[in-house]
């Protein structure tokens, strides 16, 4: 039989962990850990002898006092030194946790991802929160975003339904960028009763003008069930890599297919 004491005890112990894993889900993972994965792949419809080294950026949520402007252009500095051919950044500036860490504006992130550098370009995509966070594109139901006109105003493209030709050693590939799927909040008020995207895939997809192969970045690994034999990668985020990871399982992660496409090479 549990005493009252032991019956505490262990309510205690409970609200304690679960004030742990809310802390670490929320801070200490997102916040100040650190993740560099490499991969060696031959993607299919790759051609043969085209070497590509490519770096990708996801989830940055910049916030005090853990991912400041200042640490945000360390990362940066990081990301060159791994020497890429292209960077890709995969969205979500702006932190959406608000209630527990201080704001950091686009006009101070922005300048610190500037430092990217990589021969054949920097190229990035929104995330849900460059949208929920942005009130104005919220009641628009429409960008341009806070997000993407800081990036663009230091010079970093950003790709929503739209494409970008590059070359490497005389081969062509292209970067196919989505626009976010979840990006619109419910609003009845405007007829949204669920999260709305607007993301096009057959759309984005149609402007790639010759057979070379596709990396597509998406920022929400959801789409990958759709997308066609046509793109040779698809690069995603928003995950990160499961919201908590024990023993190579995530009890949360944000997506409907739970632990499929959470982490990894998938």
């Amino acid at each position: 039989m549990i005493t009252r004491r032991g019956f505490l005890r262990l309510v205690g112990g409970s609200a304690f962990a679960m004030v742990s894993l809310g802390a670490y889900a929320v801070g200490i993972e997102p916040m100040l850990l650190t993740h560099v994965k490499r991969y060696a792949l031959t993607p299919p419809h790759w051609p043969a002898g085209l070497k590509l080294r490519v770096v990708a950026l996801a989830d940055i949520h910049a916030c005090r006092p853990w991912m400041t402007p200042v640490r945000i252009a360390a990362l940066a500095e990081q990301a060159n030194a791994l020497q890429p051919d292209v960077i890709v950044m995969l969205g979500d500036y702006p932190a959406g946790t608000r209630m527990v860490t201080g704001w950091v504006n686009a006009s101070e992130w922005a300048p610190a991802l500037s430092g990217l550098k990589a021969p054949l370009g920097v190229f990035s995509i929104l995330g849900n929160h460059d949208w929920w966070e942005d009130r104005s594109a919220q009641s628009a139901g429409a960008g341009p975003t806070i997000s993407r006109k800081a990036l663009e105003a230091v010079g970093i493209p950003v790709l929503e339904n739209d494409v970008v030709r590059l070359e490497k050693d005389g081969k062509g590939f292209w970067i196919a960028g989505l626009a976010d799927q979840i990006a619109l909040l419910p609003d009845r008020a405007k007829g949204r009763e669920g999260l709305t995207g607007l993301d096009d895939l057959s759309g984005t997809l149609a402007k790639v003008g010759d057979r070379d192969p596709i990396i597509l970045l998406a920022h929400e690994p959801d789409i990958f069930p759709k997308v066609p034999w046509r793109v040779s990668l698809t690069l995603s985020g928003h995950t990160h890599g499961g919201q908590v990871r024990l023993f190579g399982y995530s009890p949360v992660v944000p997506s409907a297919y739970g632990n499929r496409y959470a982490y990894g090479h998938v």
